[in-house]
Formats: structure tokens, C-alpha cells, sequence
């Protein structure tokens, strides 16, 4: 049974999660001919200040964008 887990910064929706989620399954089907009720898909959400890319968490860094685009 293959099992994804998959990180992510929080804000998606639930369709875009389930979206995802969705095209996943059909990738692993498709190229590992196993079934969709053996995939197992797991999603961990991080809170914005709990997650840091360059030195600048999430909020930190959305924050310099809209200031660049004023």
C-alpha cells in the first residue's frame, strides 16, 4: 500500500487539498497498477510563523511581497 505524505504551509481549501489528493491517487494508479483503496495520502499543515524558507518564516516573507508590490 503506498502512503504520500505531503508538507504544506496552511491557507489551501478543502477542494484544492481534495484536488490534489484526487490526482495523486490517479498518478499512483495509473504507474503502480495498484489500487485507489490501497493509497494512502496524508497532508501535515503548517501555520505560517511555524514554517521558514531564506532565513524568513511564511508570514514574514508574504508580508515583504505585498510590501514590494506597493
Amino acid at each position: 500500500m503506498p502512503e504520500i505524505t505531503i508538507n504544506l504551509a496552511a491557507g489551501r481549501t478543502d477542494e484544492q487539498k481534495k484536488g490534489m489528493m484526487l490526482d495523486i491517487t490517479a498518478a499512483l494508479v495509473k504507474n503502480l497498477g495498484v489500487p485507489a483503496e490501497a493509497v494512502v495520502i496524508q497532508i501535515n499543515e503548517a501555520p505560517h510563523n511555524n514554517k521558514m524558507k531564506g532565513g524568513q518564516t511564511f508570514v514574514e516573507r508574504y508580508a515583504a511581497a505585498a510590501a514590494a508590490k506597493k
